[in-house]
């Protein structure tokens, strides 16, 4: 097994999402001499999403052979049967020690984190009856990405954020989730899969990320009065539109998938920039 290949299998070109969410409550405070912070920062980017999307990659063998996007830096390893078979050892390897870590550490908080996590994955990726194939559940249970918002708040002593700030999260992780899915539309319907994107079709399940994206930014924006996020969200609706009436439910090719997963990278990083030194979402205005 190549360090290449699981590195590749934990994508990351959606590592941003999670260090987004285990940076948000510790926005505004320093927190770079802090040697948990960075063991937390660490933890969320590699081991943990090599968890997520490695134990996906498992089970959907069959829609990862026909994805114009896997293969990629990007988005995720296209593994070989062997790399596959061997893959939940390299994954329960790379969990053990912050299990045992941040169980002492924590305590039930460390518990409540890993029981979750590992309880939602196994849920999703169940070869039988997994609730990756069932919707809505393919939305509700990536909510489990939630958790990590808990886990940076405990593991560096900080209070969690506001219910108004996990309303935020919720709508960022579904569209995000959502977003997914209608990039992977035409091989999951190929492989058989069904999704939300595949049950709704591309063109609605896009307009409802647009509705998630714009109630984002006016949460954002009324809720915590951070109208340079809100309005960077808002401006994303119509772009998303423009999206829509040019290419509506036709598959992306592999040089848009490559732009498209930049562009995301970019947002996130602005945006995580911009909470940290902000601090806008930690405490709601209302």
């Amino acid at each position: 097994m190549s360090l290449q290949f699981l590195l590749k299998a934990s994508r990351p070109g959606l590592w941003f999402q999670t260090v987004w969410l285990y940076v948000l409550p510790t926005a505004g405070t320093d927190m770079l001499d802090k040697p948990l912070w960075w063991l937390g920062l660490f933890y969320v980017t590699w081991p943990l999403n090599l968890l997520v999307y490695g134990w996906n990659d498992i089970v959907d063998v069959d829609t990862d052979a026909i994805n114009p996007r896997k293969d990629s830096w990007l988005f995720g390893a296209r593994g070989t049967p062997e790399e596959l078979e061997t893959l939940p050892k390299w994954i329960m390897a790379s969990q053990a020690p912050f299990v045992a870590a941040f169980a002492y550490l924590l305590g039930w908080p460390a518990l409540f984190f890993f029981g979750g996590m590992f309880l939602a994955n196994g849920l999703y990726n169940l070869r039988i009856g997994g609730l990756r194939g069932l919707p809505p559940f393919d939305l509700i249970v990536p909510l489990a990405y939630l958790l990590v918002v808990i886990l940076g708040a405990e593991l560096n002593g900080l209070a969690w954020p506001s219910l108004m700030a996990f309303g935020y999260l919720a709508l960022f992780c579904g569209h995000a989730q959502l977003m997914g899915q209608v990039m992977d539309i035409e091989p999951d319907r190929t492989s058989g899969r069904v999704t939300t994107a595949t049950v709704m079709g591309a063109v609605r399940a896009k307009i409802l990320i647009m509705g998630m994206v714009a109630g984002e930014g006016l949460l954002v924006g009324l809720v915590f009065n951070d109208w340079v996020l809100g309005g960077f969200l808002l401006v994303a609706v119509p772009a998303l539109a423009v999206d829509l009436h040019l290419y509506g439910a036709k598959q992306y090719s592999r040089r848009q998938f490559t732009m498209l997963g930049m562009a995301m990278n970019l947002a996130g990083l602005g945006s995580i920039l911009w909470v940290w030194f902000n601090g806008s979402l930690v405490t709601p205005t209302l």
